[in-house]
């Protein structure tokens, strides 16, 4: 049977399904979070997302819940119906078992070894089915998923607190609240549906942020967290490493401190070759996350874009305090400023002390990647290989910034605040004024006294 007709119903009941998908993303593992709703004469009979972990998925929950009411029903499904055996039976047989008379689809999967074959594989059993219903909505929902399997690299999210004299933050004061309560509620649930966190060295040591969940109730859906950091700077006593069993820690160091010796820009040997796809790898429920003192969206940068993909040059942490002496920067042998103001604030500079310390942060749990820090090109499949689809990056400026040049930004979200920081402000690497070119504007939000316009990469 061929290409189904849209029906007049197909829109709404699709919406449907696309919101009921937006319930577990981020909880799913590494599996897309998909939602599935089964219509039987214009009632909604059974409807599920993807299970957190990532397992069962959505369309053989959503037909237990339907029961005998799903022969004969319409299936409204927002990613193609697996079609490859995993871990568990191919959706598109479960859908062919229960007799669905009609399947609605929002995107075509496009993993190779689903792609077209779920669709290829019902027509064959005499279903008919409709693909492409709301299909930029769908996009957006699964954007994670779609990015880590068409580009091998997370969907990239730079977030972006900017006062109302262009500042981010202020020099040697560590963070500045610059939104209020309910922006920073809406920064944690962004945090909350985002598989990992990145902020750069200088950030780690000047704010000591913890970056996880702390809205009660979504704790245990804190990301992982993520340092660029080339010389093993960060703190033993930061709030990060002291946490680093409770929520996963990963230091990026550069490959020239590597106890392998890697090549600059090789591949990072460390890490499992996969390829996750929809049901096919468990990462686990995520640990809870500890409860602790406020970490407010402040005195970092968080936004940007770029168009380019050369080389791009070493950079010196964040916002870090002046006049104090810190480590050799393994990229380009010039001293690095750190503040050294907590136990381990300045990186070792021998063989021994890197040893030392790389065991001393690996026994407090911190896991150490050794990919250039400031190589996103190289970092970002890294990521991907591990099963992390959506990155958020939280500061600071010129790691913001690093990511705008380097062109790897889908998304930006810039808030922007009436406080005004005054002298010793650090200047925004992006205001609303000049936003890349290349991306289309979202959406205008509202929170308390603050602003939010959201912009997303044009395809």
């Amino acid at each position: 049977m061929g290409e189904g007709i849209v029906q007049p119903e197909d829109e709404r009941f699709m919406a449907a399904a696309i919101r009921l998908s937006r319930w577990h993303t981020g909880q799913t593992s590494t599996n897309p979070s998909v939602g599935c709703v089964i219509v039987r004469d214009g009632a909604i009979v059974g409807r599920a997302v993807t299970a957190l972990g990532g397992r069962p998925h959505a369309e053989p929950q959503a037909l237990a819940e339907a029961g005998e009411l799903a022969r004969g029903a319409t299936a409204y499904v927002t990613l193609e119906p697996c079609s490859h055996h995993g871990k568990t039976p191919p959706c598109a047989e479960a859908l062919i078992a229960h007799g669905v008379g009609r399947i609605v689809i929002s995107v075509t999967d496009p993993d190779v070894r689903v792609s077209g074959r779920g669709i290829a594989m019902l027509q064959a059993a005499g279903i008919e089915v409709t693909s492409g219903v709301l299909e930029e909505e769908g996009r957006q929902s699964l954007a994670g998923y779609l990015t880590r399997q068409t580009k091998n690299r997370p969907y990239v999210t730079l977030k972006l607190a900017v006062s109302a004299d262009g500042m981010i933050g202020r020099a040697g004061v560590g963070q500045v609240a610059i939104t209020g309560s309910e922006a920073r509620a809406q920064v944690q649930a962004l945090r909350a549906e985002t598989d990992a966190i990145l902020v750069g060295i200088g950030t780690a040591i000047a704010d000591d942020p913890l970056l996880t969940v702390r809205t009660p109730g979504l704790e245990a859906q804190s990301p992982v967290r993520i340092v660029l950091d080339p010389a093993l700077a960060l703190p033993l006593t930061s709030k990060l490493v002291e946490t680093a069993r409770d929520v996963p820690v990963i230091v990026v160091a550069s490959e020239e401190i590597s106890p392998l010796g890697s090549e600059e820009g090789a591949p990072p040997s460390v890490l499992p070759d996969i390829s996750p796809t929809r049901g096919e790898i468990d990462k686990g429920p995520a640990p809870s996350s500890p409860a602790s003192d406020d970490d407010v969206s402040a005195s970092r940068p968080d936004a940007g874009q770029g168009a380019s993909t050369q080389r791009i040059s070493p950079l010196v942490g964040g916002e870090v305090r002046s006049g104090e002496a810190g480590a050799i920067d393994p990229v380009n042998r010039s001293q690095l400023r750190t503040s050294g103001r907590t136990e381990g604030g300045t990186a070792p500079t021998d063989a021994t002390d890197m040893d030392s310390r790389r065991t001393a942060l690996e026994a407090a749990g911190v896991e150490i990647l050794y990919c250039n820090p400031y190589h996103p090109e190289v970092l970002l499949p890294a990521l991907a290989t591990r099963g992390i689809s959506s990155l958020l990056v939280e500061g600071g400026a010129k790691t913001a910034k690093l990511f705008l040049e380097a062109g790897f930004v889908d998304r930006i979200q810039l808030y922007q605040a009436p406080l005004v920081i005054g002298e010793g402000g650090i200047e925004s690497p992006l205001q609303a004024t000049d936003i890349p070119s290349g991306f289309a504007h979202r959406g205008t939000y509202i929170f308390g006294a603050d602003r939010l316009d959201e912009y997303e990469r044009e395809t």
